[in-house]
């Protein structure tokens, strides 16, 4: 594996923070952010995260990528400035790293529209490394997220299929993303992820993944005693 790809995707359960009371939010009511790591070559989802923003979701999410990374892969995310002491902790130096910086014109779009406005240019930076300039890229991961959109009702906008337990959110996620790597067959790949990455040979169906789960185990029933 040697380029990762790193971004954030966001959604909420239960409603948006802003409409959230203090009692509500004691549930995980609120925005909730997943963020994901993208191999560029196989298209893999090394693994993702689900929590907030904040800097205490970095860490884990780039603990739990360098424990899954054999050698010194070059990284790319966007300007999120939690990542820059995440991916240092994590690797320890051991990569070359880039943060892209996407510059944004002023939109003409109402402040209600969902949509970015129109990216006018990138700015690379050097973090640590010496990453390819030809490869400091994002683009896998983003379209990654817009398939995340398209595939999962709880990532649409604008309906009430979000989700209502955070509990539930996290298990859609990581179901999705099984899903993603080993079932679904990539359209310029032509073969699954998990088939280019060499974790499997053939695409899996859904018994295969569903086979994945502890069977829950029978309760054993004593004697039977008729009733007199």
């Amino acid at each position: 594996m040697r380029r990762l790809q790193c971004d954030e995707i966001w959604s909420f359960v239960g409603a948006k923070k802003k409409n959230v009371t203090t009692e509500q939010e004691q549930f995980g009511w609120g925005d909730v952010w997943t963020w994901t790591a993208i191999d560029a070559d196989t298209k893999l989802c090394v693994t993702f995260h689900v929590g907030d923003r904040g800097k205490h979701s970095a860490f884990a999410f780039m603990e739990d990528c360098a424990s899954r990374i054999v050698g010194r892969p070059q990284i790319t995310t966007d300007a999120h400035k939690p990542y820059l002491a995440a991916v240092e902790q994590a690797f320890g130096g051991d990569a070359d790293y880039a943060m892209l910086h996407k510059v944004y014109g002023a939109s003409s779009e109402p402040e209600t529209r969902y949509s970015p406005a129109t990216c006018i240019g990138c700015v690379m930076k050097t973090v640590s490394g010496v990453p390819d300039p030809d490869h400091v890229s994002t683009s896998f991961v983003e379209r990654q997220n817009l398939t995340m959109r398209m595939s999962m009702r709880r990532f649409t906008r604008l309906t009430n299929g979000f989700s209502k337990k955070v509990e539930n959110h996290g298990h859609a996620v990581a179901l999705y993303f099984a899903y993603y790597n080993f079932c679904r067959v990539h359209q310029t790949l032509r073969v699954t992820p998990a088939m280019e990455a060499g974790l499997t040979d053939h695409v899996w169906n859904v018994d295969e993944l569903v086979g994945l789960l502890p069977q829950p185990q029978a309760k054993k029933r004593g004697p039977y005693k008729k009733k007199v």
